[in-house]
């Protein structure tokens, strides 16, 4: 959709800090993360909320943002939990009218370094972040085929 910074993504013409790729979904580092890890969940295709978007898409969304936990967990972030969320429509406070899944990481007692994040939503370098997310997405893997990591 013309003027959509997501898919501007998708195509190329925006910046972005990929996780993920593949023929229907992207995962990108949120530019104003509330923590460092922060991820954004898309489907390739536009869809501006649910009901634009096809509900097996919707649930590959879903598979994918709680794979990408997982392998938070696996990473170096030190991430031992996460909050998914997804905030359809305007009135649920959706600014970029795409849908996309935000994958919090959380860390234990993180209540005040959290509540911070929504104020100052700064970024925490990207490159070595997007990198520890997908070397933990890797030792997922690596878990899931029973190989020793």
């Amino acid at each position: 959709m013309s003027g959509c910074i997501f898919c501007g993504i998708v195509a190329g013409t925006a910046p972005a800090t990929k996780v993920y790729e593949d023929a229907a979904l992207c995962a990108f580092l949120d530019i104003r993360p509330i923590t460092r890890g922060h991820t954004l969940v898309i489907p390739k295709e536009h869809a501006t909320n649910l009901d634009d978007l096809d509900h097996e898409l919707g649930a590959r969304i879903f598979t994918l943002g709680h794979r990408i936990a997982k392998g938070m967990r696996r990473s170096d972030l030190g991430a031992d939990g996460a909050n998914l969320l997804l905030n359809d429509g305007k009135s649920a406070f959706q600014t970029v009218h795409h849908v996309h899944l935000h994958v919090v990481p959380r860390r234990r007692g993180d209540l005040f370094t959290f509540a911070r994040g929504f104020v100052l939503r700064r970024p925490h370098e990207p490159t070595a972040t997007a990198a520890a997310i997908r070397a933990g997405l890797d030792r997922l893997d690596t878990e899931e085929k029973g190989t020793p990591a």
